[in-house]
């Protein structure tokens, strides 16, 4: 085992794999002369070309489409976006076009492709590169949307994602990239759809995925030391969400926090409440606590910032408000 940042898992998943198949491309702003904006694709227009590494426009509905078709034509594209607030340039194309052309087609017509880059709040960076979409996306069937919290997660759900015959979200964080993690030196992969239980517990479950996890983690670790064990799970991918180790959490705990950095309408976290509350209701012994950010956009302003994003005391508050324990 070896020690590797985020950054440096993500160039290894995608060459590992470009390496296989000779279908498989990057494209996007910056990947290739620039080794990526965050330094993802760093050496793999060296290993690989101009031809399978490609410098894109600022365009991104045009390479977007680009990508699509080629996708249709047998390719397997990478698509990385510098963010994903600006994918909302090439929304239509995923959503009318990846998304939907394996129905439209009656099967003629699948769509290998995976559209990858941060998503979420990155520190003062404004209201319009600060939104958090996985919810948005998770909405659209024909998507899958993977949202990993670590390097060794990202790293197998990546491999997994390119070999995929359907359309891939893959959500990462600008605040991750420099994440450092043991990553076995053999390849691996990790399944689309599983959640993992990054900490057992006994007392309440916290849900969560994401940069945001870092949170989730820090906190159960606060409350052991006040006499509460919290069973922290990493939902990992959002489409499909794995209701069913969620559910059979809850049923052993019996109380669930979830934690998401979001707005809360229509949020992932909304989902989860729904289904809980309609598949273990009587499990329960507590209502189901959610933590987001506020309906509003992202702060500019520091000190405002701060106050918008989820804090670890507000989740421990809302922690022992589900275990009934006076703060």
């Amino acid at each position: 085992m070896a020690e590797y940042t985020f950054r440096e898992v993500i160039a290894q998943a995608m060459s590992e794999e470009m390496r296989k198949d000779e279908s498989i491309f990057l494209m996007g702003e910056e990947v290739a002369e620039y080794n990526g904006a965050y330094k993802a694709s760093k050496g793999m227009l060296d290993e690989f070309g101009a031809k399978r590494v490609i410098d894109t426009p600022i365009a991104e509905l045009g390479f977007t489409g680009i990508a699509v078709g080629a996708a249709m034509n047998g390719n397997r594209p990478i698509v990385e976006y510098m963010t994903f607030n600006f994918a909302m340039v090439g929304i239509d194309q995923i959503i009318n076009n990846a998304a939907k052309i394996r129905q439209m087609s009656g099967g003629q017509w699948n769509c290998p492709i995976v559209f990858r880059g941060p998503t979420a709040s990155a520190g003062q960076l404004g209201a319009t590169h600060s939104q958090a979409f996985e919810s948005w996306y998770a909405n659209c069937p024909g998507l899958k949307v993977v949202v990993p919290s670590n390097p060794y997660d990202a790293k197998g759900l990546l491999k997994t994602a390119i070999q995929d015959n359907d359309p891939v979200i893959f959500m990462e964080s600008e605040q991750m990239y420099g994440d450092k993690m043991e990553i076995p030196e053999e390849e691996y992969y990790l399944p689309i759809g599983k959640a993992d239980i990054k900490r057992e517990g006994t007392d309440i479950t916290l849900v969560s995925f994401g940069k945001i996890m870092k949170l989730a983690m820090q906190a159960a670790e606060d409350m052991e030391k006040e006499g509460v064990s919290v069973e922290v799970i990493d939902l990992r991918t959002v489409r499909p969400l794995d209701y069913d180790t969620v559910l059979e959490s809850v049923k052993k705990t019996n109380r669930l926090v979830i934690l998401e950095e979001a707005w809360p309408f229509g949020s992932v976290a909304t989902e989860i409440t729904y289904m809980v509350q309609q598949k273990a209701f009587d499990y329960l012994d507590a209502p189901i606590k959610r933590i987001t950010t506020p309906d509003a956009p992202a702060p500019y302003s520091s000190a405002l910032f701060a106050e918008w994003f989820p804090k670890l005391e507000t989740v421990k508050a809302e922690i022992k408000k589900a275990m009934y324990i006076k703060a």
